[in-house]
């Protein structure tokens, strides 16, 4: 079953587990998660609200220490919010990185730099967010979603660690996970992603609330990264 944190997850713990486990569900990277008790699940009231952030953050920092003490592959850090039920894809995208950049900035604050292994211009292709010092690709989902893969009951963020994907990569499995995942996703929706793109193609932050964006969009994200004594 999936890693809770307290009573009042288990329920949409359970919830997530069952949206995971549906046979047409594409991302068999998730699966696997579900299926090795490797989610963590955490809960919080509202996406467009800030009032459980710090909360949020400390359980995000506690999983991003336990990744980098064992960082085994498929993991996923999942936060569900009680609502809104109803949101436009834009009004969710606008959310979302509200949350991130709450959540950021409280990593900025308590001194913890960025993983040296991504970049954190949002335009730049290698960019991952950071937390904890492991960085981290979101997935956004949500009831409005135009996929069908990113339709959840309520608005989520699933954290996954980038150090994963590298993983996959080194053990030549990532290209197979990857194509598995694009067949089933066309099998679902009738069509591929076409917001889909390797790490280091074009910038991941286009991929993370799953809305259609065109060239001309602009990630509204100014990470607050902490100095190096090289930098200084």
């Amino acid at each position: 079953m999936l890693a809770t944190k307290d009573k009042t997850t288990v329920d949409w713990a359970a919830r997530f587990s069952a949206f995971v486990g549906e046979r047409e569900f594409p991302c068999v990277g998730a699966k696997s998660a579900a299926a090795r008790g490797q989610i963590r699940v955490v809960v919080g009231r509202d996406i467009r609200s800030a009032w459980d952030d710090l909360r949020i953050y400390t359980e995000l920092l506690d999983f991003a220490h336990a990744y980098h003490e064992d960082p085994k592959p498929f993991q996923s850090f999942v936060l569900i919010f009680e609502g809104p039920e109803e949101l436009s894809e834009s009004a969710f995208e606008s959310a979302l990185w509200d949350r991130v950049q709450s959540l950021s900035d409280k990593d900025a604050w308590h001194g913890q730099a960025w993983d040296g292994r991504v970049s954190a211009d949002p335009e730049n292709p290698h960019f991952s967010l950071s937390f904890g010092g492991e960085a981290f690709f979101i997935v956004g989902l949500h009831p409005g979603a135009s996929r069908p893969a990113r339709r959840f009951e309520r608005p989520a963020l699933v954290f996954n660690p980038h150090d994963q994907f590298e993983q996959l990569r080194d053990a030549d499995r990532y290209e197979g996970l990857r194509e598995k995942i694009i067949a089933r996703d066309i099998a679902v929706a009738g069509s591929a992603n076409p917001m889909l793109a390797r790490h280091g193609s074009v910038s991941e932050a286009r991929q993370y609330s799953g809305r259609l964006v065109g060239e001309d969009w602009s990630c509204p994200f100014s990470p607050k990264v902490q100095e190096t004594p090289d930098d200084q």
